[in-house]
């Protein structure tokens, strides 16, 4: 059989799920498709990926409140608004093994459904003005390959001070990254962003699948999950765009608050959604760069608000 003693799925579940390997293999996978440029050239953008990160501490204590769901759980379903589908089933399956259906399918459903969800959020909390702010890119700006090589180290030892029991995926992500920017493993890198995302995105896929058995999953308390996971990307989304306004209120040259709402890790489908909102409000706008950099830093900031709340949680 598939499922129980001996089925291939079983299998696969403790050899990759358990065990933590299929996120973390999607980690080296995903760090070697990203371009740490943009958000080097302009490091501000660093505190619109911390920002963003609201949504995963608002939908944890919203879990806990409902009484329903223990600290473990709650802790759980709050890392869905890291709008990143590793680390969700990575801390998942550490706290809550029975939830990891659920959290999965919101997790992935909902940063499929960004540019559904953000854009009303954005409209609501900015003004048409606020939304035609200008932001100057430096083009020609150069990041020497020393920088960009010494980045995902320097990362990776930060991460590992701060929160230690995120480094496995931080490290993984920076590892990732580290064989692309190297310039002397080129196949290694084409076979991380191709082949072995999509193997592994695969034996995920199945192996979540399994895990949702009708009793377990067909219950109140996966609409509860899906209910707020969606209210955690909206507070991701608020929590960037209103930094965002806040800092305006100290700088000259002010910010478009829409790149606050780059700031989640839902890459690059965010950075897409902003700039499809400043065109439509002036087509000669073009903010894609910045919301890249915000964007970037969303994917570091939502692996290391996930190791900090394993950190005090676990």
């Amino acid at each position: 059989s598939a499922v129980g003693e001996g089925g291939f799925l079983t299998i696969l579940y403790n050899a990759g799920i358990r065990t933590e390997l299929f996120p973390i293999l999607i980690f080296i996978a995903v760090g070697a498709m990203i371009d740490f440029s943009p958000l080097l050239k302009q490091p501000i953008m660093l505190f619109f990926g911390a920002a963003a990160q609201l949504g995963i501490f608002m939908a944890m204590l919203l879990a806990a409140s409902t009484g329903v769901f223990s600290l473990k759980e709650a802790a759980s379903i709050g890392i869905i608004g890291a709008a990143d589908g590793p680390t969700s089933i990575y801390v998942a399956n550490l706290f809550a093994p029975d939830l990891l259906g659920p959290i999965s399918v919101a997790a992935y459903s909902y940063m499929a459904l960004v540019p559904i969800i953000q854009p009303p959020v954005i409209r609501a909390l900015t003004s048409k003005k606020e939304r035609q702010i200008r932001m100057e890119a430096d083009y020609d700006a150069k990041v020497s390959k020393k920088v960009l090589i010494l980045f995902p180290i320097v990362v990776t030892l930060v991460a590992g001070i701060i929160a230690p029991i995120s480094v496995g995926l931080v490290g993984a992500l920076m590892f990732g990254n580290l064989i692309r920017e190297s310039g002397v493993m080129d196949r290694l890198s084409k076979s991380a962003q191709n082949e072995l995302a999509n193997l592994t995105t695969l034996l995920l896929g199945i192996t979540i699948g399994s895990t949702m058995v009708a009793e377990k999953f067909l219950a109140p308390t996966t609409l509860l999950i899906l209910g707020i996971g969606l209210l955690a990307f909206v507070f991701d989304t608020a929590g960037g765009v209103l930094f965002a306004k806040f800092i305006n209120l100290f700088l000259k040259k002010k910010i478009n608050p829409m790149i606050g709402a780059a700031g989640i890790s839902a890459f690059p489908m965010s950075a897409r959604v902003v700039q499809k909102i400043a065109l439509e409000e002036d087509p000669t706008n073009f903010i894609l760069m910045q919301a890249i950099g915000a964007n970037v830093a969303g994917q570091i900031g939502s692996i290391i608000a996930g190791g900090i709340l394993l950190a005090l949680v676990g």
